[in-house]
């Protein structure tokens, strides 16, 4: 199949080609047809499915058939969690819209809102937003939502787990009811069916890359190591890599800063992105890895979504996730179009339960590598633990006093 086969406009088909897409991901040989058809669609998909491209395309081409007539306020809105994914979307749209009349506007927090207030006033056609900033803007009176004819949630589950949904539920309530709605989400808890269910109509359902599966052509591995020697060992894999960029998950803001200091201290260029950086800071970190100004990345889960980087042959869990979907959704940002990755994390004792969940989760035991220079004592088990078997009876006089007088008492209402 080709996006050829979806009859899409010609100046959309040059830009695809241009930008060297030929063959449609199965998310997005499921979802454009759909959309194109003018259904509902809830869809269960990973960052790193070509998400962004099922959605894009379609309401592009919708668009480019409204005709030339601009109303006050945009005719397409995408939320999105976070201001890397926003910026994400806004730059995956420039390339697919550039040679049409379709104009967009990104807007979110930490920066100057004037400038997204003169942005706005171009009068795009679809407005990439944040909930907080779009709100923001909403209550300034610097756009309005009544032209939306289609709304789409990217990422609406961590929308939810970032605490959005009464922002999500007053911006929907300012958008017109007739309108076509698509909901994106990399995993399908319920209260993300539930949330589905009462803002979609008749949706049509798509699932790929279900979360408990992760890239075959992905290596995993894991290191048991002391939380003490997590840094010395890090710097150690850094130094052995030659090429290519290394992206490296911390669970907290405070831990990212502190992995950034010890690595410039060992005089490899990093940077940090989480939420307690400026929107510049973090903007300027992610072009600095992009183009290879600096040699590792280290992030956040939160700041991370949004993050697409080609070619990233390497993911590092300087600590593991507490929540398995977390792991699948990192390891995700190797290993993509069909390019082989890796994916190799670090394990203290402490950690081992999240180990456990993540291979209960994607199916199967992730191998250990203790070839390394801080090996953790060989005492030490990674197995998960099997569950004790109760003890024999013939080991517990009273239990089996019990069940003696267990059995007479049954015994007497028998004879009853």
């Amino acid at each position: 199949m080709q996006f050829s086969s979806f009859n899409l406009s010609e100046p959309l088909l040059s830009a695809l080609e241009k930008a060297g897409y030929h063959t449609p991901t199965p998310i997005q040989a499921q979802a454009i047809p759909t959309i194109m058809q003018k259904r509902d669609v809830l869809a269960c998909a990973q960052t790193g499915t070509g998400k962004t491209a099922s959605f894009a395309l379609p309401l592009i081409e919708l668009l480019l058939h409204q005709g030339t007539g601009r109303p006050a306020g945009p005719k397409a809105l995408i939320l999105a969690p976070t201001r890397e994914l926003a910026i994400q979307i806004g730059e995956n749209i420039g390339i697919y819209a550039a040679l049409t009349r379709i104009k967009h506007a990104v807007v979110f927090g930490g920066v100057s809102i004037n400038n997204q207030i003169g942005e706005l006033r171009k009068r795009p056609e679809i407005l990439v937003a944040t909930p907080g900033r779009l709100l923001d803007l909403l209550n300034q009176g610097a756009v309005s939502l009544s032209a939306i004819g289609f709304l789409v949630l990217d990422e609406a589950d961590r929308m939810l787990d970032m605490g959005f949904i009464k922002d999500i539920k007053k911006i929907i309530s300012l958008v017109p009811d007739r309108r076509q709605t698509l909901l994106f989400s990399a995993t399908m808890p319920k209260n993300i069916e539930d949330f589905a269910q009462a803002i979609l109509t008749n949706p049509e359902r798509i699932a790929v890359t279900p979360v408990s599966s992760t890239a075959e052509k992905i290596e995993q591995l894991v290191f048991p190591v002391a939380k003490s020697d997590k840094p010395g060992l890090l710097e150690h894999l850094i130094k052995q890599e030659k090429d290519g960029y290394i992206l490296v998950f911390s669970r907290t803001k405070h831990g990212a800063d502190r992995i950034v200091r010890k690595l410039k201290q060992s005089r490899i260029t990093a940077e940090a992105i989480h939420g307690n950086k400026s929107q510049q800071a973090r903007q300027k970190a992610l072009k600095q890895f992009k183009d290879g100004t600096i040699k590792v990345l280290v992030a956040t889960d939160i700041a991370a979504r949004g993050i697409d980087v080609d070619n990233l042959h390497l993911v590092i869990n300087y600590d593991l996730p507490n929540e398995p979907e977390t792991y699948v959704h990192r390891i995700g940002r190797t290993g993509r179009a069909g390019a082989s990755g890796r994916a190799w994390s670090f394990c203290d004792i402490e950690e081992r339960e999240y180990l456990w969940d993540i291979q209960q989760l994607i199916g199967r035991e992730i191998d250990r590598n203790t070839d390394h220079p801080f090996p953790m004592d060989g005492t030490v088990s990674f197995a998960k633990p099997q569950k004790q078997q109760p003890a024999r009876s013939a080991n517990h006089p009273q239990k089996n006093k019990r069940n003696k007088n267990k059995r007479k008492t049954k015994r007497a209402y028998s004879a009853a």
